[in-house]
């Protein structure tokens, strides 16, 4: 059975944003030369784990003061 890895594009695809190359990916899986690979449940596990849009409230609200 051969074992298939993403590589940076296919990553992309499954994150469904354009270049994942700009996230800070978990270590790969496997490396052939200075290609980079990962099993799709390592990015899936990595990226249930990231944090979401706003999480820690976002930026704190002014303090009216009178």
């Amino acid at each position: 059975m051969t074992t298939e890895y993403l590589g940076v594009k296919q990553v992309a695809e499954r994150l469904g944003v354009a270049n994942a190359a700009v996230y800070d990916l978990p270590e790969p899986d496997v490396r052939i030369g200075r290609t980079r690979g990962w099993l799709p449940e390592t990015i899936d596990r990595w990226n249930a784990q990231r944090p979401g849009r706003g999480v820690g409230g976002g930026r704190p609200r002014k303090q009216n003061n009178k």
